[in-house]
């Protein structure tokens, strides 16, 4: 029996071990394993509402194992080091408790084929301090570990006898976290009213938003950068377009013009690259960032045996331009490894790449949400906003949901979800 390993349990991942579970696993066919470093999955366009405590992981997340036992494959928990091509096997780091106890060594898994989905990090292009003094929002536990600071800082903040204290945070990046991130802000720390802190709004705080390029969501069409830049301003949000970042300190940012920028709260959200790990990898060709390069199957460059998906892919167009790192690359890309590995059990031919753009939209919290969706027959994009614009982000959620649960468990999570919003806190308040 052939054995799949999927390295990464992210959008893309989980959707192919989902289906091919059901399509090989379950009639023994095939071993699917999902490695993964996290006992639980969120969908990583959602980790600025973890960050800010909008969503609990602990309900809205997904257990791997028990998903796994629905789902005919298995599931390991643990970190890929390494791989050996030749042998086609990877190694596992040892695995440790929260005090440095061993609980499994250092362990090697065998392959047939293996998919590696492992994502991407922030890059912070090596500029100093920044490692040791900025939150991540790269996995939910860098969200939880953010949002634990928030709160102690909205009670400093409510307590103080100064009034006109304010809590500070910069952001870096304005991309899609950035931007979705400072919107979010806003809208918990009006919640904090509801939940005993009087003392505590939106105007006791004070957000940057820091870009190095010319203007926000550099990826997205200037529209809906604009809109979104007139919203967050209107939030009371500092935008900080073409200012460069050269150093992270323990109270600010300080910019290239030599300018600091004091915070309370940092977060770097600039740039994305794959893990560093790869590039110990024997026999990958990577671009700049890390990312894999792969030929037109989705398989790493001379390596057959290996698929890659999502962020940690190298997908170029024949435009010239890499695949972008969304959610939307990881589906498409998990549903053509899964036709071209089915195929590969019936000597079938493999299956081309070829991504579809169906837009870009960004979330504001409360506030507003603004895209624009692509004609699929026209090849033209078409603006939206406002409640269109929410209903299709939050569609997009629920088809994540559907490909991983299934329609009827899909509906059912969707109920339970919003009977606990009547009962539940609208924020996570621990």
């Amino acid at each position: 029996m052939k054995r799949i390993i999927v390295v990464g349990g992210g959008a893309g991942g989980l959707e192919l071990v989902t289906k091919l579970g059901h399509k090989l696993g379950r009639r023994g066919l095939a071993e699917i394993i999902l490695v993964d470093r996290s006992r639980t999955h969120i969908w990583k366009p959602l980790l600025h509402e973890v960050a800010t405590g909008s969503l609990d992981i602990n309900t809205d997340g997904i257990n791997y194992r028990a998903h796994s036992a629905r789902h005919y494959y298995q599931y390991q928990l643990g970190t890929m080091i390494g791989m050996n091509a030749e042998e086609k096997s990877i190694e596992l780091e040892a695995l440790v408790d929260e005090e440095n106890h061993q609980i499994l060594p250092i362990r090697s898994l065998s392959y047939d084929i293996l998919v590696l989905a492992v994502g991407s990090v922030s890059n912070d292009f090596g500029t100093p301090g920044v490692k040791e003094n900025c939150y991540f929002l790269d996995s939910h536990k860098q969200a939880e570990r953010f949002q634990q600071a928030l709160l102690n800082q909205f009670l400093r903040v409510h307590q103080t006898s100064d009034n006109d204290a304010k809590l500070k945070l910069a952001i870096v990046g304005a991309g899609a976290t950035g931007v979705e991130l400072a919107a979010e802000l806003n809208h918990v720390a009006d919640l904090l009213k509801a939940y005993g802190m009087r003392n505590m709004s939106s105007r006791r705080m004070e957000v940057s938003l820091i870009e190095a390029g010319d203007r926000i969501l550099p990826a997205l069409p200037e529209r809906i950068a604009t809109l979104a830049r007139k919203e967050l301003s209107r939030l009371g949000v500092q935008v900080n377009e073409n200012t460069r970042i050269v150093k992270s300190t323990e109270t600010g940012f300080l910019t290239a013009e030599d300018k600091m920028l004091e915070a309370d709260l940092m977060v770097w959200a600039a740039g994305v690259k794959a893990p560093d790990f790869i590039k110990e990898i024997k026999g990958l060709e990577l671009n700049r960032a890390n990312q894999i390069l792969v030929d037109s199957h989705l398989q790493a460059k001379s390596m057959d045996s290996i698929y890659v998906i999502g962020d940690c892919c190298a997908y170029e167009q024949e435009d010239g331009r890499f695949v972008p790192p969304r959610a939307q690359s990881a589906h498409q890309m998990a549903s053509l490894v899964y036709s071209n590995i089915v195929a590969s059990f019936t000597d079938k031919p493999l299956k081309e790449f070829v991504y579809h753009d169906h837009g870009s939209l960004v979330n504001l919290s409360r506030y507003s949400t603004v895209g624009s969706l692509m004609g699929n027959l026209s090849n033209k994009s078409m603006f939206i906003e406002g409640r269109i614009a929410r209903f299709v982000y939050v569609s997009l959620y629920r088809m994540h949901q559907i490909a991983i649960h299934g329609w009827v468990k899909a509906v059912l999570i969707m109920i339970v979800k919003k009977i606990s919003k009547a009962v539940k806190p609208k924020m996570k308040l621990h």
